[in-house]
Order: structure tokens, then C-alpha cells, then sequence
């Protein structure tokens, strides 16, 4: 099953994304794009990632990104959408 996340900041005032911290987040990121649970990572406008994953479910998908480092710290979270197939072009067929 496809799944597209997009990131949420959590803004706090007090809130210090440090380096080791998203370093720590790169190298899960990567083993998950390594691992083909991570199909596409973007930035949007806002500069917050835009995911595409491939689970079997949609816990899964929330176990997967739960266990991100800036997710496990409080400073970001996710919107979650199962993505199906587009059935649209059955119209063109279907006289």
C-alpha cells in the first residue's frame, strides 16, 4: 500500500533542532529509502518533507514514523493519506 506523509513542524519557541539530531534523522531516513519503505522524499514550500512510503497497512506507516528522531523528540509529526489506485479512466471505457 502506497502512503504519503507530510510533515508537521510542531513550533515551540524553545525548540533547537541540533545537528546531531538531524543527522540522526538523515541516517534513519536513509536506511528506510535503503530498505524500500521510503519511496520518494521531497521538501514542499514550507520546507517540510513531503514522504511516499510502501507498508502494509496504515499502522505500519505510523510505527515507521513514530520511531524518526524528530518525530521520538516532539518537533515534527505527520498527516497520513493511504493513496489507491485511480479507477478515473474507466469513464473513457464505460460506454
Amino acid at each position: 500500500m502506497k502512503f504519503l506523509a507530510i510533515e508537521n513542524e510542531n513550533t515551540n519557541e524553545h525548540v533547537i533542532f541540533s545537528g546531531e539530531l538531524l543527522r540522526e534523522e538523515a541516517l534513519k531516513v536513509h536506511q528506510l529509502y535503503l530498505d524500500g519503505i521510503i519511496r520518494e522524499i521531497y521538501f514542499n514550500d514550507d520546507h517540510c518533507a513531503v514522504l511516499m512510503l510502501e507498508c502494509k497497512s496504515k499502522e505500519e506507516a505510523e510505527e515507521i514514523l513514530s520511531s524518526l528522531p524528530l518525530v521520538q523528540n516532539g518537533l515534527i509529526s505527520f498527516s497520513l493519506t493511504q493513496l489507491k489506485p485511480y479507477t478515473g479512466f474507466e469513464r473513457l471505457f464505460n460506454s
